[in-house]
């Protein structure tokens, strides 16, 4: 396999993730939202600070952008972008990219990477749940349903969106493992992805701990 079309590939769903749509929804009614709230740029904050409407949308906008780096980054490359400006590359593999689910997989990670260390916010992201959401809406559907049903449960118990997002994090790759279990990069990738996905809410389980947590609902004091 050529080393371009996994580089393009993973560019290419990286600087989709890497769109900070929290931050810019903020930025368009004069607010820095890492510098309100939580100070994070994910949908949750942008719904404390700005607001349902808004919130939902950068909720939207970011699944949206983890489905699409995954679903049309790896055809987008390999079936258009190699054959117009890299076709020499062509002869060096023969397998559509259809049966590659390698490459769909490392759609997934880099999109992911992108949302929670973007290079256009000096590589400070958001938490990363809402475009995992998004990247496995088109990797494995069944196993997001599972965890989306566990992270609505574990809210409506706790009414902690924290808890609800940590929950879905270990859900999510336990479902991988049980529905796809000779998906062996799969469900490695989903693992260090929910680990990750645990990693980043490193403040929130301080804040539960100390149970200075907001619960959903509860605004949140500005900095």
């Amino acid at each position: 396999m050529p080393i371009w079309g996994y580089i393009l590939t993973a560019l290419g769903a990286y600087l989709l993730g890497s769109i900070p749509f929290g931050f810019l929804a903020a930025k368009a009614k004069g607010i820095d939202i890492r510098s309100v709230g939580s100070g994070n740029i994910g949908a949750t904050n942008a719904m404390r600070v700005l607001g349902k409407p808004a919130g939902i949308t950068v909720l939207l906008l970011d699944v949206i952008k983890g489905y699409v780096g995954v679903a049309l980054i790896p055809p987008l490359v390999w079936n258009w972008l190699i054959p117009h400006y890299f076709g020499f590359f062509r002869y060096f593999f023969d397998t559509p990219v259809k049966n590659q689910m390698d490459f769909f997989i490392l759609a997934g990670i880099f999109a992911v990477l992108g949302h929670n260390y973007t290079c256009w916010l000096k590589f400070k992201g958001g938490k990363g749940i809402a475009t995992t959401a998004g990247v496995y809406l088109a990797l494995a559907p069944w196993a997001l349903l599972v965890g989306l049903v566990v992270f609505i449960l574990a809210v409506l118990i706790t009414r902690y969106v924290s808890v609800g997002s940590i929950a879905a994090a270990i859900a999510l790759p336990a479902t991988v493992w049980i529905m796809s279990p000779n998906n062996l990069l799969l469900g490695i990738v989903t693992a260090a992805l929910g680990a990750l996905a645990i990693y980043k809410h490193k403040s929130n389980i301080q804040r539960l701990v100390a149970g200075t947590e907001n619960r959903l609902g509860q605004k949140k004091e500005t900095k």
